[in-house]
């Protein structure tokens, strides 16, 4: 059976990723603070505060998965003159710095037809009032695309999903109230179960020869 590491699992989109993969018949081992609300046979929780670099390493002991797929995140906003180190050393950590603490531990456990599939965003490419948390998900492409150089001779694939708004938890914390979205050309935000569909292909067999690839899902936001 086929096994995926899902950070984020209990909310958003790392949530609707682990409740399709189980769907499809994989084993999933989810990662994050606190246990989902939904139970599986096939699911495997194991509470860890991602950004403990410490605990990590005892978090991951013993699993050999067939994926890894880092969906946690948080989005912070701010404009120019009221920027915080402090907010922008957390986005760092955990989008960047766990996502390459994780593949480090775990990558070299996998055998050929591997995934790893980071979770990114639309504003990678630049966004107003987003600098902090554009820097770092440009960063994930970056980090995306060097490790798909590096493992393809090994049969193992990296790629990117990177959203425009979707419908989370996230989108509703208090912390981004003074910066709200704008609705996609689309009419809505994009759903969960939108990016899970396209994470299930990628981490299928008839994505093999896709790697290195930020493939966004943005509801016409970028024509």
């Amino acid at each position: 059976m086929r096994h995926a590491i899902v950070t984020g699992a209990s909310s958003g989109i790392g949530e609707a990723i682990a409740q399709r993969l189980l769907r499809d018949g994989w084993r999933v081992t989810g990662l994050s603070r606190r246990v989902p609300d939904e139970q599986h046979a096939n699911y495997t929780h194991r509470s860890i505060d991602l950004l403990d670099a410490a605990a990590l390493p005892a978090a991951l002991e013993g699993l050999e998965p067939t994926a890894l797929v880092h969906a946690a995140g948080v989005m912070r906003a701010a404009m120019l003159g009221e920027l915080q180190a402090e907010i922008g050393a957390l986005l760092w950590r955990l989008h960047v710095d766990v996502a390459a603490q994780l593949a480090d531990a775990l990558v070299p456990r996998m055998q050929a037809g591997g995934r790893v599939l980071l979770v990114g965003s639309r504003a990678a490419g630049g966004s107003a009032g987003r600098s902090q948390y554009a820097a770092t998900k440009a960063a994930v492409v970056g980090l995306a695309r060097s490790w798909a150089a590096e493992l393809a001779p090994r049969g193992i694939t990296v790629n990117v999903i990177a959203p425009g708004v979707t419908d989370t938890p996230m989108l509703r914390d208090p912390a981004r109230a003074h910066h709200q979205p704008r609705t996609p050309p689309i009419g809505r935000y994009i759903a969960p179960a939108e990016v899970a569909a396209l994470a299930a292909f990628l981490l299928g067999e008839e994505a093999a020869a896709i790697t290195g690839q930020q493939i966004m899902i943005c509801g016409g936001a970028s024509l």
